[in-house]
């Protein structure tokens, strides 16, 4: 079941993009946030794929699944930054509220990925 080519996975793809738009969105931010919140949103959220790339290297599915759920754990704490943002109407509230839908979708896939990979 272990899946060796991590690129091809939709969880890794989703979790690009959602990097990609936390860049986005951040450069919205007010600049006196570039070293607290942004720091942590765009270290979060890149966390997402890479850990995700990190799991497909492993020769279990069990450190593998450990890996997604690592994963998983980053999109709890970028959802986390995110609604604090929104709380402060930081940044582009659009694309912050379009980024947490796509967080939570992503939160899916992932858990049911976990489930599959524990099978």
């Amino acid at each position: 079941m272990l899946m060796k080519n991590f690129e091809e996975l939709r969880i890794w793809q989703k979790g690009i993009d959602i990097a990609a738009n936390c860049y986005k969105l951040t450069s919205t931010f007010p600049s006196h946030e570039k070293f607290s919140l942004v720091s942590q949103i765009n270290r979060a959220a890149v966390s997402i794929a890479a850990n995700i790339a990190e799991g497909s290297s492993r020769s279990s599915e069990k450190d593998y699944a450990r890996f997604i759920e690592i994963a998983l754990g980053s999109t709890y704490e970028l959802e986390t930054h995110l609604v604090i943002a929104r709380t402060l109407n930081m940044g582009n509230q659009q694309l912050l509220n379009k980024m947490l839908d796509e967080i939570q979708e992503e939160q899916k896939m992932l858990t049911g990925f976990i489930n599959k990979l524990k099978r």
